[in-house]
């Protein structure tokens, strides 16, 4: 795994970690994995800065959008897996 360069060591109840690797495996993924995003998502994305910072970078890209009839359509569309006829 590149990039990750700090460890910890996270102790759980007996159930409380049955429970964490039920769900890894039903998101084919690791414990570790679980409690990071977990970390992310509670201590880092919850902080303002941190959640203006990503508006900000996301409102910069000069990315393509149509108008709203438009986007709705092809939204239609994808989800029936066909144009209407």
């Amino acid at each position: 795994m590149s990039g990750l360069t700090k460890k910890t060591t996270i102790l759980f109840p007996p159930k409380v970690y049955r429970q964490l690797e039920r769900v890894a495996r039903k998101e084919g993924t690791s414990v570790a994995h679980l409690v990071r995003q977990a970390a992310i998502q509670r201590y880092l994305l919850a902080d303002p800065t941190a959640r203006l910072e990503a508006l900000k970078a996301l409102t910069s890209m000069q990315v393509p959008v149509a108008d709203w009839e438009q986007m709705e359509r092809e939204i239609v569309e994808g989800a029936l897996g066909h144009r209407p006829a």
